[in-house]
């Protein structure tokens, strides 16, 4: 261990003896180092981007869609259908789960009365789908028990009501027969450009407050008329175990099957294989690092054989005093080692400086909810590329020294 240690430290005095001829050499070094480590780290976080993108429109990994559909055209929807969105919760044991109703309701905005689309869901559809608000908040549960309606709605409607932002805590009345009082608490993105305006509000709420119940409420569907009720059902979005998905839907469509004589029951998901983009970005950034690499081995490889000969009365005097071949190989062969070590840990620290202050909004064009640490696989890869460069640029020269004779040496 000694021996190894004194070795390290030879190494290290040769290199501060010599370092301006090897301190080109490493900066090249150091940036592909750099490169590798950063692609490797911009890879995991663009797929973490591209993941929580595909979230946002088709919710978690997996997220289950149950419908419902009637089999004949005076079917009448089946009152029990929220019953049986509780059973499936609880015998399932699923957390995480929303009812989907699209609508439309008529909103009071300040140039006139406006149909607009109404999308009424449960608190847990902001998890299932990672919605979060640009302004003001997402429902929470408490919100069902709230003593008026509230919107989470697009910016186009905030703009509509002749708003910037939810500084003024806006209402807007919403109805014309009975018309109720509604508070916007959150405002999200629009989803594409001139999109209309359009709002979130809590299943609950929609049939408490929103419904067919007077408030002026314009159900979407048809159905029988001496029912009352739209011969349509909400989808039900459950996020379930990746691993347990498939058994699951097999039985929540049996069951449904079951309880809804009359109607036909359709269960998916959103599997759609490893749609990641770590292979060949990874592999394009490594390869334009590894090339980068590479050369500025071969310049170490250059100047420590310059160095070498410049040492060879030395490495002869130190052979004639009892220094062993294998002693004279490994001294020479860490130099390269330990610089490219040395250029390795410059690199690794300046791509994690680089990732850390990555404009995410402006490179992927949206946040990151839950950002990936830096991963430790990039910097052991950095690292190791950086040591093997190292022991290559050093066989060459350090073979060379072993291979001279201590007389010829010492006469040089």
């Amino acid at each position: 261990m000694t021996g190894v240690v004194g070795a390290i430290v030879e190494a290290w005095g040769e290199l501060r003896i010599h370092r301006l001829r090897v301190l080109l050499a490493l900066i090249g070094v150091a940036c592909a180092v750099a490169a590798i480590t950063g692609v490797t780290a911009l890879v995991s976080m663009l797929n973490q981007s591209f993941k929580e993108q595909t979230e946002r429109q088709a919710g978690r990994s997996i997220t289950l869609n149950v419908g419902a559909w009637p089999q004949t055209p005076d079917a009448v929807a089946p009152t029990g259908w929220d019953e049986e969105f509780e059973r499936v919760l609880e015998r399932y044991d699923i957390t995480y789960a929303s009812r989907d109703e699209w609508t439309q309701a008529l909103f009071r905005f300040p140039d006139g009365t406006r149909t607009t689309e109404v999308r009424a869901v449960d608190a847990d559809h902001g998890t299932i789908n990672r919605v979060v608000p640009e302004q003001g908040r997402w429902f929470t549960d408490a919100d069902d028990d709230a003593l008026a309606p509230t919107l989470v709605v697009n910016q186009a409607f905030l703009e509509a009501l002749g708003l910037a932002d939810l500084s003024s805590h806006p209402t807007v009345q919403l109805g014309d027969r009975a018309p109720v009082t509604a508070s916007v608490i959150g405002v999200v993105r629009n989803e594409w450009v001139d999109a209309e305006p359009s709002a979130f509000v809590l299943y609950e709420q929609l049939h408490r407050w929103i419904g067919p119940d007077g408030s002026g409420a314009q159900a979407g569907g048809s159905g029988d008329a001496s029912a009352g009720m739209p011969a349509q059902v909400p989808s039900m979005r459950l996020w379930v175990p990746a691993d347990q998905s498939q058994a699951i839907a097999a039985s929540i469509e049996r069951d449904l099957v079951a309880a809804l004589p009359g109607w036909e029951v359709g269960v998916s998901d959103n599997n759609y294989g490893d749609q990641s983009l770590d292979g060949a970005t990874k592999w394009v950034g490594i390869g334009v690092g590894g090339f980068a690499l590479l050369l500025g081995g071969l310049g170490l490889v250059n100047i420590a054989l310059v160095t070498v000969r410049y040492r060879i009365r030395e490495i002869g005097i130190r052979r004639s005093f009892g220094a062993t071949s294998g002693r004279v190989f490994f001294g020479v062969l860490l130099e390269s080692v330990v610089a490219t070590v040395v250029a390795g840990l410059v690199g690794v620290v300046l791509a994690v400086a680089i990732i850390k202050n990555v404009p995410i909004e402006r490179m992927f064009g949206s946040g990151i909810q839950d950002m990936p640490p830096f991963p430790v696989s990039a910097a052991l890869v950095g690292m190791a590329a950086a040591v093997g460069v190292g022991a290559l640029a050093g066989l060459i020269p350090a073979t060379f020294a072993v291979r001279v004779k201590v007389i010829d040496a010492i006469r040089y």
